[in-house]
């Protein structure tokens, strides 16, 4: 259980933070930077859901949670030594990838298929989930330069991957299944 009874505390001051595993490094370490994209994603997908309602606004809220157990995921290095914790660290686990896999799949069944690149916007929710996808992929990105340092949980790569899939099919949902999608046309002011 979190607790929260003071919220600063100066330990950082010096440059430094504190992992889930309790150790600490500075706060420009890679690892820092993958879990606090993570959270920048996760106050991205706040701002998108005031434009989001019933079924989608609750896959929001569901990939909210995901966002944090991925957070905690990545602020705990030591993915070997899990099974040796009295209290091992929270994982992304396949399931989480799977859901949304069937999210992408039952959304994509409503939308034609794309034959031009699309431009992110249309309608504000559409615009949000764009800034989500490519929130997403610099996480992604961060995280999988991190995985060439030092072990990072492979579920939780792939999470990130599907996530900013899942956000492009959300955006052509939201330009009302695609029919409101703004194409690209290239070259279209030379």
């Amino acid at each position: 259980m979190v607790v929260l009874s003071k919220i600063y505390t100066k330990t950082g001051d010096a440059g430094e933070t504190a992992l889930g595993d309790g150790s600490r490094v500075a706060k420009h370490a890679v690892r820092v930077a993958a879990y606090g994209t993570v959270d920048e994603l996760n106050a991205v997908l706040g701002l998108a859901r005031q434009h989001a309602t019933g079924a989608v606004d609750a896959q929001l809220a569901a990939i909210q949670n995901d966002l944090f157990d991925l957070g905690a995921d990545l602020c705990t290095p030591g993915q070997d030594k899990d099974a040796e914790r009295e209290y091992p660290a929270l994982r992304i686990v396949a399931a989480q990838v799977l859901r949304l896999e069937a999210e992408i799949d039952a959304m994509n069944a409503k939308l034609t298929p794309l034959r031009s690149f699309i431009l992110p916007g249309g309608s504000a929710l559409s615009a949000h989930m764009h800034m989500c996808r490519t929130v997403a992929r610099r996480a992604e990105r961060i995280s999988v330069e991190l995985a060439t340092m030092e072990a990072v949980n492979s579920e939780g790569v792939k999470y990130l991957n599907r996530l900013s899939d899942w956000f492009f099919v959300a955006g052509r949902i939201a330009n009302n299944d695609g029919k409101d999608d703004v194409l690209w046309v290239p070259g279209a002011n030379r």
